[in-house]
């Protein structure tokens, strides 16, 4: 966003119900109080309602529902996680981006964030519909200190952030292992965690998140209704995004401080278990071209899913596709 009009905005937001003078605003940024009507202009194109009144100058009325940093920062307590917000009206896939960004240096912590994705992509090069002012659709790029090994411990750290915020929104969800977030047996979140580096370094993580947070029963496609929900359909309530948002990176960023800083992923996995869809239940495990079915016994202290499978043995999967039945189908 312009830095002009980013800081009208907040000199309009920090007047509140008062009414703020053009000649105010032009000697607090320095600019024409024509460069101000026109930044007034464009402010109300994006969606803020801003009263004007000859004498009296201009006031903010009601801000939109878009993700910008300026209107997420009040409910932000990070120290950099969510700090650089690279906003998007509408763009292909946040990862794509996101990964473009990285390359190109952009700094730890960075969130890109779009109001549509017009390829959203899940996992296994799925489809991830991502319609306009409906869900959160981000990327957050991350420069992790750690071995290649442990990335995977990096994507149940995203799962439970996200349980975790929609948990602080008063709605039950539950994790299906690694990386979807499941409500009343359909989804509801999904993550992409994707990396670039070397066997033994790791140049960057790119963690993609979509959440279906205020999509109606008519924006979810035919073929998609047995397996993908959204919050407002479950809850019959509108949803904040805003406060979603901040939730979930506030949530995030003190789980993988944590993890990097300490080693230490013992509340992540504490969240994982409790809120497990698959522990105690059986499952066909899809793993590197062999599907097996196994009673889940546990996820283990890093990470790993704990199975029995029928031959009685205990075995530790560090990825694979888990399906289980009657959670939007085998072979989802």
């Amino acid at each position: 966003m312009d830095i002009t009009k980013e800081k009208i905005i907040k000199l309009l937001k920090e007047s509140g119900n008062d009414f703020i003078s053009g000649q105010k605003i032009s000697e607090e940024l320095g600019v024409s109080r024509a460069a101000i009507w026109k930044y007034i202009n464009t402010i109300k194109e994006d969606g803020y309602e801003i009263e004007a009144i000859s004498r009296k100058g201009y006031r903010i009325i009601s801000s939109p529902d878009i993700l910008t940093l300026d209107e997420i920062k009040d409910f932000l307590s990070t120290q950099y996680i969510g700090k650089n917000v690279i906003h998007y009206d509408s763009i292909g896939s946040t990862n794509s981006i996101a990964k473009k960004l990285a390359d190109a240096g952009e700094e730890h912590g960075t969130v890109i964030i779009s109001e549509e994705q017009t390829t959203g992509r899940g996992r296994l090069g799925r489809n991830w519909i991502s319609p306009k002012y409906k869900g959160i659709w981000m990327s957050i790029i991350l420069r992790p200190n750690i071995v290649t090994e442990n990335i995977s411990q990096i994507t149940l750290i995203g799962a439970a952030a996200v349980q975790q915020a929609i948990m602080k929104m008063g709605i039950k969800t539950s994790i299906k292992w690694p990386n979807d977030i499941v409500i009343n047996s359909r989804k509801v979140c999904g993550i992409l965690t994707e990396m670039t580096g070397e066997i033994d370094h790791i140049n960057y993580l790119v963690m993609g998140i979509g959440i279906n947070v205020n999509l109606e029963k008519k924006d979810i496609p035919m073929d998609l209704k047995s397996v993908a929900t959204s919050l407002t359909i479950e809850t019959g309530k509108y949803i904040d995004r805003k406060l979603l948002l901040a939730n979930v990176l506030n949530i995030f960023e003190v789980l993988y401080n944590d993890f990097v800083e300490n080693g230490n992923v013992s509340e992540t996995m504490e969240i994982c278990r409790e809120n497990s869809l698959l522990i105690g239940k059986e499952i066909q495990l899809k793993n590197r071209g062999k599907q097996v079915k196994a009673k889940v016994i546990d996820i283990s202290d890093s990470g790993e899913l704990v199975i029995e499978n029928q031959q009685g043995i205990t075995e530790y999967i560090v990825s694979g596709e888990v399906s289980i039945s009657g959670i939007y189908g085998y072979g989802e």
